[in-house]
């Protein structure tokens, strides 16, 4: 099998109602499935880097993060709206360029992005068990069972998980009926900027729904078992 890394030289995106930026078109479609396939764009990556930067104290490997994305930078901005982004090589913790960040995932189970992903749940767990006396010590598979309970409804409802959200939402995660008090992460004023100078031209694009199968229908089968009761159950006496 060729290297995919090698065919893997633009991407065209589009920024959705969400506000996440999603592929329309890759150079690779033989090794990236473009449907529901987030990019995170520049001003979510330094959000990401700053709080992964919270957690150094716990063990953090920023080569974890270097591993895990390709990069890209903003070539142009197309007609139809969508940013054309060209595949660089420049380590995305230390370059000056505006990039975007594609998740490593060609290998779910065992892919970089997959090992950072692991890697920022338990140093989400250590912090949390550091600064929060619990009764029972918080475990790494009770925050990615919780995580995956939400992936999994954004999935039944016909949304794909964008890799910001996931990230974001384990690094800033707080089990129910706790609080946490941290230092915010913040964006760069010159990179918000620098970004909206280089995007002045586009529009979101409307959102697309991931295609609804069988899988999907329990809602609207309970419902309509709920409208048959109701139309066939006998009157109740006055």
């Amino acid at each position: 099998m060729a290297n995919p890394k090698h065919k893997l030289n633009w991407c065209k995106a589009r920024l959705g109602k969400d506000m996440n930026w999603w592929i329309h078109e890759i150079s690779d479609p033989i090794h990236w499935d473009v449907d529901g396939l987030g990019i995170i764009d520049p001003r979510q990556f330094q959000y990401l880097v700053e709080l992964f930067e919270n957690m150094q104290e716990y063990g953090l490997q920023t080569g974890l993060i270097e591993n895990a994305f390709y990069t890209f930078a903003i070539e142009s901005v197309e007609e139809d709206k969508t940013v054309y982004l060209k595949r660089i090589k420049d380590n995305i913790l230390d370059s000056d360029e505006q990039l975007f960040a594609l998740p490593d995932m060609l290998d779910e189970d065992k892919s970089p992005y997959a090992d950072l992903v692991d890697h920022a749940i338990k140093l989400r767990v250590k912090l949390l068990n550091d600064l929060i006396d619990f009764s029972q010590k918080l475990t790494a598979e009770e925050l990615e069972e919780e995580i995956r309970e939400v992936q999994n409804n954004d999935f039944m409802e016909g949304r794909a998980t964008h890799f910001f959200n996931e990230l974001s939402s384990i690094l800033e995660y707080v089990p129910e009926g706790f609080e946490l008090e941290e230092d915010e992460a913040t964006v760069d004023k010159n990179v918000d900027e620098a970004l909206e100078k280089d995007l002045a031209d586009v529009e979101a694009a409307p959102d697309e729904d991931i295609e609804t199968d069988e899988t999907m229908k329990w809602d609207e089968e309970e419902e309509t078992e709920e409208e048959y009761e109701e139309t066939t159950s006998p009157p109740e006496d006055k």
